[in-house]
């Protein structure tokens, strides 16, 4: 899955068939001159398996086939390697780099660490907080419009570890010194367009003034903009960058109240964050509110439509758990009375209460605990939650996926090669034949099977979303194959692994995975709630599976091996069929 980029082989020129020419030492990773931040870095690469291979005069583990993926310590700056296997030799520089920042040398402030650094807007009497990165014992403050505020010296804190130390097992916080890392806040109670901060630093009776990068703005409560989401789905977080987390997408035509800024980010009134692009402010719109009154229901052949009349298009979010699907509208109060809903295939009962003000919750207790997808649009101002029913079960023992639509998603391809093995092999080339191979073994049962690519093509993400949502399957599969990042131990990670993300695919992911791992008796590497672009369509069940590792030596002979790919495509196509019988 791990895309390493300027594969560099050196030794050879490799192509992307498994029967690659022979005898080479070839390292695949790192290239020279890589550059990390990691304690350690692994080597994956492949030579002659007669003879050891040596890395700084040290003898390496390898496969039968030759290959290996020994983890390395990196100190800070450079770290020279020297790669042998008989008469060839191999140097290359790891470049160690230091994901603290640097303290400053004499009477300055580090380059680019003065906060805010984008410009900014707040509501009236809300923290604004600054910070900077200087030397010790020096004095530091900021000037905001007729204020000082002073920027102390922080205590020592927790840094956290990134998202994807939990795929390597390292998901530890460690303490990180707070030398030099200065901060402070302030409120402002008017309104007011307040300029760019002035931070001074004095140190040994010398002073320097810089201007910090972002504008600080204090808006009207009673001027606030409203925005309008203008892309199919607006993609809602919960702070002001991709670094956070994901809430339920806002469908096009969703209007809310600006409730703050922060670079192109908008804070909307109901505390979810939205890049701008994704927006247009509607010049004089007042704050968006609605009352809802009577909710209405029509059922189609494949799906029950719930039909909510509103003023304005407000934000929602959606909550799946067991047996039921809570919707929320914000910046909305309940005018109701009446709500028609016959006996229905798919809910039981449909409850709603006034949680908050402003806030209305309605769920839906549904008749099983499998839920086969769900989409949310505006027609107007009227909210449409569709909910899919169940698809037809097979009658028969011979087609028992009749009936059934599957979305069969190669990863990567094209320009997007994905990880690489020890020889070059890429990904996208085994995503492929495995998927070709699992197509075959669901259409032998039945299925009518979508692809989303069936060549190496380029296929963007968005493109492979809009293919589920069109295809509306009884679930989706993406197809891949494992690596680690730079500090994971490559030599002893491998195994089956499954990512979910929305709560009606959890069933499908730990039943696969538990299924392959006994069947073929693979390493089991885990089920991962993932927020991935291939498990987030909401419109079908969609997992997301990791056949097994290209950065382990042993495991790569495996992934390659066309009986071991069959072995697999059949015992995935079979866990399917048994899963689907199993939520009848």
């Amino acid at each position: 899955m791990k895309n390493l980029l300027g594969l560099v082989i050196l030794g050879c020129i490799l192509t992307s068939s498994v029967a690659l020419a022979e005898p080479s030492l070839i390292v695949v990773f790192p290239q020279t001159n890589y550059q990390t931040s990691a304690q350690k870095i692994f080597f994956l690469g492949t030579a002659p398996p007669d003879g050891q291979v040596l890395i700084n005069g040290k003898p390496i583990n390898r496969s039968k086939a030759g290959h290996f993926s020994p983890t390395f310590p990196l100190q800070l700056g450079e770290n020279l390697f020297t790669v042998r296997h008989q008469n060839q030799e191999l140097k290359i520089k790891v470049i160690g780099l230091n994901a603290s920042p640097e303290l400053p040398q004499g009477v300055a402030f580090a380059k680019d660490s003065l906060t805010p650094a984008v410009d900014i807007a707040r509501l009236p009497g809300e923290v604004i907080c600054f910070s900077a990165i200087a030397p010790p014992n020096a004095n530091v403050s900021v000037t905001l419009a007729n204020q000082t505020i002073a920027l102390l010296s922080q205590p020592q804190q927790a840094q956290l570890p990134s998202n994807l130390a939990a795929l390597t097992g390292q998901n530890q916080p460690h303490a990180q010194s707070s030398v030099g890392n200065y901060q402070g806040c302030t409120t402002v109670a008017t309104a007011a367009d307040l300029g760019k901060p002035q931070f001074q630093l004095t140190l040994d009776g010398k002073t320097i003034t810089q201007s910090g990068s972002g504008k600080i703005e204090i808006l009207s409560r009673a001027q606030l903009p409203v925005s309008e989401v203008t892309v199919e789905l607006g993609v809602a977080r919960t702070g002001p960058s991709t670094d956070y987390s994901r809430l339920t997408p806002l469908p096009k035509g969703t209007r809310a109240t600006v409730t703050g800024r922060e670079g192109e980010w908008l804070r909307l009134d109901y505390g979810a964050w939205i890049n701008s692009k994704e927006t247009r402010i509607l010049p004089g719109a007042v704050p968006p509110q609605t009352i809802i009154r009577s909710v209405g229901y029509r059922q189609l052949p494949s799906a029950t439509e719930i039909v909510f009349p509103l003023q304005v298009p407000v934000p929602v979010s959606v909550q799946q758990s067991e047996q039921t699907l809570a919707l929320t509208l914000y910046n909305t109060t309940a005018q109701t009375d009446i709500i028609r809903l016959d006996d229905n295939p798919l809910i039981n009962r449909l409850d709603w209460q006034q949680e908050a003000p402003g806030q209305v919750k309605y769920t839906f207790n549904l008749k099983k605990a499998q839920q086969w997808g769900y989409k949310l649009r505006y027609d107007g101002t009227t909210l449409v939650l569709a909910l899919r029913h169940p698809p037809k079960i097979g009658n028969t023992r011979r087609k028992p996926l009749a009936n059934f639509k599957i979305v069969l998603d190669p990863g990567h391809g094209g320009k997007e090669s994905g990880a690489s093995g020890p020889t070059g092999y890429l990904e996208k080339d085994v995503n492929l034949v495995v998927s070709k191979l699992l197509r075959d073994e669901l259409v032998k049962r039945g299925a009518t099977v979508v692809m989303t690519r069936e060549d190496d093509k380029e296929v963007s993400l968005v493109e492979r979303q809009a293919i589920i949502s069109q295809e509306e399957p009884a679930i989706a599969i993406s197809i891949h194959h494992n690596s680690l990042p730079d500090n994971g131990d490559a030599e002893k990670t491998k195994g089956f692994g499954t990512f979910w993300y929305h709560p009606q695919a959890h069933s499908l992911a730990i039943f696969l995975q538990n299924y392959v791992v006994k069947k073929l008796g693979r390493p089991h590497y885990g089920v991962f709630w993932n927020n991935l672009a291939l498990t987030r369509p909401a419109a079908a069940p969609s997992v997301l599976l990791e056949l097994g590792f290209m950065s382990n030596p042993d495991e790569f002979e495996q992934v390659v091996n066309p009986e071991e790919q069959k072995k697999m495509a059949n015992a995935i196509a079979q866990g399917i069929t048994e899963w689907f019988r199993s939520v009848r």
